[in-house]
This record gives C-alpha cells, sequence and structure tokens, in this order.
C-alpha cells in the first residue's frame, strides 16, 4: 500500500490513467470488430467504411502510447488486404 504522499498520489493518478487507457482500448477494439465483422457478411462497402473509420481510432491509440506504431500498421494492412479479398 502506498505510505508516503507521493506514493498516494501515483497511485491515485494510475487509477485513472487505467481507466482511460481501458476505455481507449475497449473503443479501438469495437472499431475493429466492427470491421472484422462486415468482412464476415462479405459486404464490401461495409467493410471500406468500417476500415475507415477504425484506422484513425487506431492511429489515436498510437499517439496516446496505447498501441505500438508497427501493431498499429500490422493490424491496418492485414484488415485492408482481407477486405480487398472480398471482391
Amino acid at each position: 500500500m502506498a505510505n508516503t504522499p507521493q506514493s498516494k498520489k501515483r497511485a491515485r493518478q494510475n487509477e485513472r490513467r487505467f481507466a482511460v487507457n481501458k476505455a481507449r482500448r475497449s473503443r479501438i477494439r469495437t472499431f475493429l470488430r466492427k470491421v472484422e465483422e462486415a468482412i464476415a457478411s462479405g459486404d464490401q462497402d461495409a467493410a471500406v467504411n468500417a476500415l475507415r473509420a477504425a484506422q484513425p481510432e487506431l492511429m489515436r491509440g498510437v499517439s496516446k502510447g496505447l498501441v505500438h506504431k508497427n501493431t498499429a500498421a500490422r493490424k491496418m494492412s492485414r484488415l485492408s488486404s482481407r477486405v480487398k479479398a472480398i471482391a
């Protein structure tokens, strides 16, 4: 347990950051799941639109330090190739 005032403050800050990061991570996963569902349904228009909506969300996670840049690039690359394959 935190004893010093500084460590108590850090514990409070960590709780807040954890809540914010958890919400962001969940939001990113939701956008990626929408792309996956559109791909599974075979609807290319919906998949393209979902991918366009997911990309800035994923990149926002990169800029916030939630996702590594290469991880985001890999996810976008794999999803976009799967969307192209629908046609």
